[in-house]
């Protein structure tokens, strides 16, 4: 009788642990991927984004089960993503960026990796603002900024 009771419990909690899977993943993020090309040169001003209050522009680009990729123009304050990995890829602009505790150079081409918990921030462009690539892993929630001093 136990063993019955025992596989039955095991079948009721694999089975229970699947459906909370299925239903919950699309909340993680909804697949919004399509085969296409992004002509990023042309992603400039008001195409990217209208300017949001700290300065800077956003545009998702795609979204999938685990990652957004997004472009990103500006200089943003100080802050971190606790549960979210950021890699950045440099298309646009020169100039220093906080990564970690220091202040490091960044030109086009650069790929900038920042883990979880990393305090980072745009600085000081040398001419134009830096315009990025950011591929955020798992999706960033819309609560996982914390704005640092």
């Amino acid at each position: 009788m136990n063993r019955i009771v025992a596989a039955f419990s095991l079948t009721a909690a694999f089975a229970a642990g699947c459906g909370v899977t299925h239903f919950l993943r699309p909340a993680l993020a909804a697949e919004n991927i399509t085969a296409q090309v992004i002509h990023t040169g042309e992603l400039e001003g008001d195409a990217l984004s209208p300017v949001a209050p700290n300065g800077m522009r956003n545009k998702v680009l795609a979204v999938a089960d685990g990652m957004t990729i997004a472009m990103q123009d500006g200089s943003p304050p100080k802050h971190l993503h606790a549960n979210s990995h950021e890699i950045q890829y440099i298309l646009e602009g020169t100039g220093t960026i906080w990564l970690g505790d220091k202040e490091v150079t960044v030109k086009p081409g650069d790929l900038v990796i920042i883990p979880k918990g990393t305090p980072h921030a745009g600085t000081k462009p040398s001419g134009r603002t830096i315009k990025a690539i950011a591929i955020k892993t798992p999706p960033q929630a819309p609560d996982d900024t914390k704005l640092l001093n």
